[in-house]
């Protein structure tokens, strides 16, 4: 038997090796691929139906089955396969739908990548013209219907000075909230529009995505004044709060991101290819879930209490499928 992914990955290799040699019988081509001559029959069967866009007999590969079949060591010989040693070509529609994923790409992405962007499609555009000019490709991305009615919204709650109540999602507990807040701002930053006011459920400032606003309205009540400096997002969303906890990770080489990808007050190397980070989290439940998702790549070292909520909801995540309680020091989640 021979599954899908096997036989794509043997046919790549086939070509090419038939290609180096000369008169190679059946038996010793199935020997080397370590698969039965009948396997490299039908794949041989799948070559003969494989070749350029077109369809053409002569562009498509070409195998001699009456050798196979006459001679008694049954010669493999494939023909027209040439074109795959050539330098690989985008068509004119594939060039085209990078060029506009591309320029969308660029549409939704600040300022500071734009320039990257741009020496892409230059280099596309030229590889792409075939004499005649490229043609010239705008992408605008206007913001959806209710992303628009939330910021006149909340732009009139700011001019009017009045609150406003969300329906907010929040991810690192999966849950929709509804709260009243005081805006202060509406700011840009990634591509991604934000809110920053003062939550009344959390009593706290708070900075919130537009886009896991559920529902905008506003309130019959006047802001409350808060002592507060206009925030400053060029050095990044995350601002560290008193009140954060402070965690101690270790990564495994294929969870390296995690310290790129989030904001880390430390990181320390400890040999092939594992990190020690340290960060600050402000809910301690996005931290179970991150160590939970990338288990076994991630160790939480500290705190205690952390470890300990990771340990107890895997076991409990465990128990929901009938498996054994997992040995806490070789888990991986803790």
């Amino acid at each position: 038997m021979s599954g899908a992914r096997e036989q794509v990955s043997r046919l790549l290799a086939l070509v090419p090796y038939l290609q180096s040699r000369d008169d190679m019988s059946l038996t010793q081509v199935a020997a080397d691929f370590g698969v039965q001559p009948e396997q490299i029959m039908k794949d041989l069967k799948v070559l003969w139906m494989c070749g350029l866009p077109g369809l053409t007999p002569d562009k498509m590969i070409e195998v001699d089955f009456e050798a196979i079949e006459e001679d008694p060591e049954g010669v493999v010989r494939i023909e027209n396969a040439e074109f795959l040693a050539r330098p690989v070509r985008l068509g004119s529609s594939e060039a085209s739908a990078l060029i506009v994923a591309l320029r969308a790409l660029r549409e939704g992405s600040p300022e500071s990548s734009h320039e990257v962007i741009d020496r892409c499609l230059v280099k596309l555009e030229e590889a792409a013209a075939t004499g005649t000019p490229a043609p010239q490709v705008e992408v605008h991305l206007p913001r959806s219907d209710a992303g628009e009615r939330h910021v006149a919204v909340l732009r009139e709650a700011i001019a009017t000075n009045r609150q406003a109540r969300l329906d907010y999602y929040v991810p690192t507990r999966d849950e929709t909230t509804q709260r009243t807040v005081d805006p202060l701002e509406l700011l840009t930053s990634d591509g991604r529009d934000y809110l920053d006011a003062w939550c009344h459920l959390a009593q706290a400032r708070r900075l919130f995505r537009l886009d896991r606003m559920y529902a905008v309205e506003l309130v019959d009540e006047p802001r409350q004044q808060h002592s507060l400096r206009p925030r400053d997002l060029s050095e990044g969303l995350f601002e560290p709060g008193p009140d954060d906890v402070v965690a101690v990770l270790h990564l495994e080489r294929h969870a390296r991101w995690v310290a790129d990808y989030h904001p880390v007050d430390s990181v320390r190397e400890l040999g092939e290819g594992r990190l020690e980070v340290t960060l600050r989290v402000g809910d301690p439940r996005w931290l179970v879930r991150l160590a939970l998702r990338l288990a076994p790549s991630v160790t939480v070292v500290s705190p205690d209490d952390l470890r300990s909520e990771v340990e107890s909801t895997a076991r409990l995540a465990l128990a929901q499928y009938g498996e054994a309680t997992p040995d806490a020091q070789g888990d991986g989640v803790a």
